[in-house]
Formats: structure tokens, C-alpha cells, sequence
């Protein structure tokens, strides 16, 4: 019987709390997860290809999240993408959703919330 490799997510936040807590609930719910100071080191993974989610905060040093997510699609690199914020700001979400992202949450936000849309997030993924 093959066996089936648990789904990679991306975790992308310059808030290392954020990374770790994410990053466990996603361990804890049997996916693989990766996690990523900014966008930089995120594009600069050798797992890129990999990845079937990717969650991104909104303000980060650097590169930004939107910045990111125009850079993906400029490069024709499809991946779903869940946008996560301290930040509630209609026009970033606006953005965001209009760029391509699946969901756009506010923190703090329900783990439910979060699996929710990155569950989704990877069944747009397989469909493609």
C-alpha cells in the first residue's frame, strides 16, 4: 500500500511566537510544516516547489506580504496563499483577496478558523 505524504504548508512571519504556534497546530493535525522568517528566505527554499499552502502575515521587514504574493505571481508560481494580520485594514484585505489569496484573517483567529482555510487552501491545490 503506498503511502501518503502529509501535505507541506509554509509559514511565513517575522513573529517567531506566530511561527511556533502555527507551526505545532499544524504538526499536531499531521501536516508537515516549514517555517519562514520573510519572504526572502521563504523564495530562497529549496522545498519551494513543495509547499501546497502557503500562510503569510500582511507587515513584515523587508518584504511585505502583498510584495510577496505580486513577486509569486509575477513568476507564475501557483500556490495557495491564507493571509494572516494583526492589522484590519479593508484596503490590504481588498488587496490581497483581488492578488489571489483564499482568506485573509485577522489574529487572533481560531485554530479552526485557520485549519479551516488552509484545508480548503489544499483542495484548491489538488484540483489544479
Amino acid at each position: 500500500m503506498k503511502s501518503v505524504r502529509p501535505a507541506l504548508v509554509a509559514i511565513v512571519d517575522d513573529d517567531e511566537s506566530v511561527r511556533d504556534a502555527v507551526g505545532s497546530l499544524f504538526r499536531s493535525m499531521g501536516f508537515q510544516a516549514e517555517p519562514f522568517a520573510g519572504g526572502r528566505e521563504f523564495l530562497g527554499s529549496p522545498k519551494l516547489r513543495a509547499f501546497r499552502c502557503l500562510i503569510l502575515d500582511v507587515q513584515m521587514p523587508g518584504m511585505d506580504g502583498l510584495e510577496l504574493q505580486q513577486r509569486l505571481a509575477a513568476a507564475s508560481f501557483p500556490i495557495p496563499i491564507i493571509f494572516i494580520t494583526a492589522y484590519n485594514d479593508e484596503d490590504v484585505r481588498t488587496r490581497a483577496m483581488r492578488g489571489g489569496a483564499l482568506s485573509f484573517l485577522t489574529k487572533p483567529f481560531s485554530d479552526d478558523a485557520l485549519l479551516g482555510a488552509v484545508k480548503s487552501a489544499i483542495e484548491v491545490k489538488v484540483l489544479n
